[in-house]
């Protein structure tokens, strides 16, 4: 579970090769255009400022969370821990679960979405595209709704491909938007905070092997979180 802030960082594990910590939502993974305060900036300066560390202070950004999403996210703290993490990547080790405030309720509880998506670079916006469309990309996730509450529901997402905007677009093709997502709702978006929600992460120890799994619940003082219950979800 997430442990008290340590200033502006909230540290959930680490040890000489990786520390895993949770990301607020609206905070870049990485530095961007906007040159606002981002993750990977604030893990280094928690690391030289913890450690002493003087000079360049290694990490390693081995994936990123879209800017409104928060949740758990590891970082690398030698080279040979980001290789090796990276390789899980692409070989499908490396589990990421999120959970969904999703806009109405799936007539399938469960299923598999497959497809393309193409982005933007303009607008920055992604979209569903026909497969063959030159720049799109595979797109794959399952869902499994987990409660109702009247117009919402909470469902689990677990990605298979990790593409940028991936979860927001394929639920709102199936015309169940995330809540709060005013860019992907259309006619069905519910204006408040993005309800997504990284809140499982699952990979092994790039040099120990030992499997790891951590848990970063959402905030569940604020809506719509609070109107499900997420202590089941949250159990190890």
């Amino acid at each position: 579970m997430c442990e008290k802030p340590e200033e502006d960082i909230t540290v959930l594990y680490e040890d000489n090769h990786i520390i895993v910590v949770m990301k607020p939502q609206n905070i870049p993974s990485c530095p961007d255009e906007s040159g606002d305060s981002n993750m990977l900036d604030r893990v280094k300066e928690y690391v030289r400022r913890t450690y002493n560390k003087q000079g360049n202070v290694y990490i390693g950004l081995v994936h990123r969370l879209d800017r409104p999403t928060g949740g758990v996210m590891v970082f690398a703290r030698t080279s040979k821990a980001a290789g090796r993490l990276s390789v899980q990547m692409r070989t499908g080790d490396f589990e990421k679960k999120y959970l969904a405030v999703l806009v109405g309720t799936p007539h399938e509880e469960s299923a598999t979405l497959n497809g393309w998506l193409k982005k933007n670079p303009v607008n920055n916006m992604v979209y569903l595209a026909p497969q063959g469309t030159d720049g799109a990309v595979s797109a794959s996730l399952d869902y499994r709704v987990l409660s109702s509450a009247g117009e919402l529901c909470l469902a689990e997402v677990k990605l298979h491909t990790g593409r940028s905007h991936q979860i927001r677009v394929q639920m709102a093709g199936i015309s169940h938007p995330v809540y709060g997502d005013m860019r992907y709702g259309g006619e069905k978006a519910v204006k408040g905070k993005l309800a997504l929600w990284a809140y499982s992460l699952s990979f092994s120890h790039p040099v120990t092997k030992e499997r790891l799994r951590f848990l970063c619940e959402p905030p569940k003082g604020e809506q719509p979180w609070k109107r499900f219950d997420l202590s089941s979800v949250m159990k190890p």
